[in-house]
């Protein structure tokens, strides 16, 4: 019987699979994006997200486990200093699978997977370069700029 055994083999054998999957996972971690094929990146995002979750408790137990899942300091090191701390109040979903298309050789369905946190397009950073808008009212009485024109000819006569 097959109960609780629903994931992706991906047509090769666990050693190969778990090295594989590792080595994306190190890959998204360090570079924040990385583009696949959509089989490999849903087994990918079963693979890291619970790892993502993992950083938010900075403990000894939980590095010596990520890494025992990744084998590299440098992936270690990035996922609990930048990450977590980026994903500190997200409850969960901390990648995002973009299709785009299908690759030319093989026509397999080709996407980009990312981390959510550090795309600037969705996350809406880009916010505070936009110029707002100013609103209109009606009525209302202006402000007068009365002082700015006084100090501009007692800033003449110090010049003379």
């Amino acid at each position: 019987m097959r109960h609780n055994k629903k994931f992706n083999h991906l047509g090769r054998k666990s050693a190969h699979r778990e090295a594989m999957l590792a080595n994306m996972a190190t890959s998204l971690i360090l570079n924040k994006r990385i583009i696949t094929t959509v089989a490999k990146a849903k087994a990918l995002r079963i693979y890291v997200e619970p790892m993502i979750t993992r950083s938010k408790d900075d403990s000894t137990t939980s590095r010596r486990v990520v890494f025992s899942m990744l084998q590299s300091k440098e992936a270690v090191t990035e996922l609990f200093r930048e990450i977590s701390q980026k994903v500190a109040n997200r409850p969960g979903g901390y990648t995002r699978i973009i299709k785009l298309g299908t690759r030319l050789g093989d026509s397999a369905e080709m996407c980009m997977m990312e981390l959510v946190d550090y795309n600037e397009i969705y996350s809406g950073s880009d916010k505070k370069a936009k110029v707002a808008k100013p609103t209109r009212r009606r009525g209302g009485k202006k402000k007068t700029e009365t002082p700015a024109v006084e100090a501009a000819p007692a800033e003449e006569n110090k010049a003379e």
